[in-house]
């Protein structure tokens, strides 16, 4: 089966007329240390981080067999334009390349660097692009709506006591920003994961999806 780089938004797709030299990616995992009184330095393995991509090739302005894996593709100026609509809609893609086993992911753009005219390639769009593996975060849906009057559950059902809201969490191992949002004793709501992440951008990073146990975060009201 013959080797194709394809990125999709639903009925939009785009094929790669020119394959980057290889297939790769980095896989970061999540290791912390901890000094243990007896033991000495131990390690906690926490969870497997998400997969980062970089497609390095060109967009040509014509077609050649000689490199080419197709011809009647769109124009170099026609494809940067996608890939920049793409980014502004801020949704995920898909990236597929055919011909090698698991090669399907749901990614982000992250980065796009493009040098065109380069010389002795004029109307050649020469590109960089920078993508990152993209994890649904899974959302319970809790019942909510309150018994009927005179029903069992409402007989047996204790009266609710009002529990205090953290002021600060120290992250734990397999621990997501989403979860800890979701706790009740936070927010009871993992969409409000970025509350926390506003309040501590200088301890997290760049990276939201990146915390580490042992880390002390400040919960906001």
């Amino acid at each position: 089966m013959a080797i194709e780089y394809w990125l999709i938004s639903g009925k939009t797709k785009l094929r790669l007329p020119v394959n980057p030299e290889s297939y790769a990616y980095s896989s970061p995992f999540a290791y912390t240390e901890t000094e243990v009184e007896s033991l000495g330095e131990v390690t906690n393995i926490g969870r497997r981080g998400l997969k980062d991509f970089t497609l390095t090739t060109f967009w040509p302005r014509d077609y050649n067999p000689a490199y080419c894996n197709y011809s009647g593709f769109r124009s170099p100026a026609s494809f940067v334009a996608q890939i920049e609509s793409w980014r502004s809609a801020r949704a995920p893609i898909r990236y597929v390349v055919t011909g090698i086993s698991g090669a399907n992911h749901l990614v982000t753009i992250r980065d796009f660097d493009v040098e065109a005219e380069k010389a002795g390639a004029p109307g050649d769009v020469y590109f960089t692009l920078s993508l990152k593996e993209y994890r649904q975060p899974s959302i319970k849906v809790v019942d909510t709506s309150k018994p009927k009057k005179g029903s069992s559950s409402s007989k047996s059902r204790p009266p609710a006591s009002k529990s205090k809201q953290l002021k600060s969490y120290t992250v734990k191992s397999g621990d997501s920003l989403w979860k800890i949002a979701a706790r009740k004793d936070v927010y009871g709501a993992g969409s409000k994961w970025r509350k926390i992440y506003d309040a501590n951008k200088k301890t997290i990073g760049k990276n939201p999806n990146r915390i580490y146990p042992g880390q002390k975060l400040v919960i906001p009201k």
